[in-house]
């Protein structure tokens, strides 16, 4: 086996941010916590389901409000926005100034609902809704952590529900998913493909 050795390959250097060098694609969601008597709401990508049961998780840091609602809670939603909720899901990442609660000026701009088994927000709207129990947070991955929950509850908008009986091709072109570029960008996924599976594969 040869070496990786390409003149169109270039070595990254890791001192500094790896992922701020090259484009990725992930999920784009927004995270509902409960704040005292209010809430906060948060954009995030580096999310993912973990595993195929009724688990999901997402990395956060400590310096968040999120990760420290959640601490003291310890209960969270997720909600999945649709590609014409782009600008709601950028003013959910409003900052917080010394002048006003995040979430004055998030009620002003945003959509949002009560989860139906907690007090944690959620954005109307969104094609799929999670609310979870918190499981466990991993340390470790330098100021960042992998904050993970318990399923509780899952609500799907029909028209984004998979039914066998329908094109998935059609589905998506009709129903499009939403996707962080990260660093910065976003897409509309419409055009979908069948994967060529290998023969007999099993997930």
């Amino acid at each position: 086996m040869d070496t990786l050795n390409d003149r169109h390959i270039q070595s990254l250097d890791l001192s500094e941010t790896l992922w701020d060098r090259v484009f990725t694609v992930a999920p784009l969601v927004i995270i509902g916590t409960e704040e005292g008597e209010s809430y906060d709401m948060a954009p995030k990508h580096m999310v993912t389901p973990l595993g195929f049961g009724n688990y999901f998780g997402f990395v956060c840091t400590p310096r968040h409000s999120t990760f420290r609602n959640i601490q003291q809670t310890r209960e969270f939603t997720a909600s999945f926005p649709k590609p014409d909720q782009i600008v709601q899901t950028s003013l959910s990442a409003t900052p917080r100034s010394d002048c006003y609660h995040k979430a004055e000026d998030i009620l002003q701009s945003l959509s949002v609902l009560q989860a139906k088994t907690m007090r944690a927000p959620v954005i109307a709207g969104a094609y799929l809704y999670l609310e979870c129990d918190l499981f466990k947070i991993i340390d470790g991955f330098d100021d960042y952590s992998l904050i993970t929950g318990t399923i509780r509850a899952a609500y799907v908008d029909k028209d984004y529900l998979k039914v066998s009986e329908w094109d998935e091709r059609e589905q998506l072109m009709k129903n499009p998913l939403l996707a962080y570029i990260a660093q910065g960008r976003f897409a509309k996924i419409s055009e979908t493909y069948n994967f060529p599976f290998p023969k007999n594969f099993k997930k």
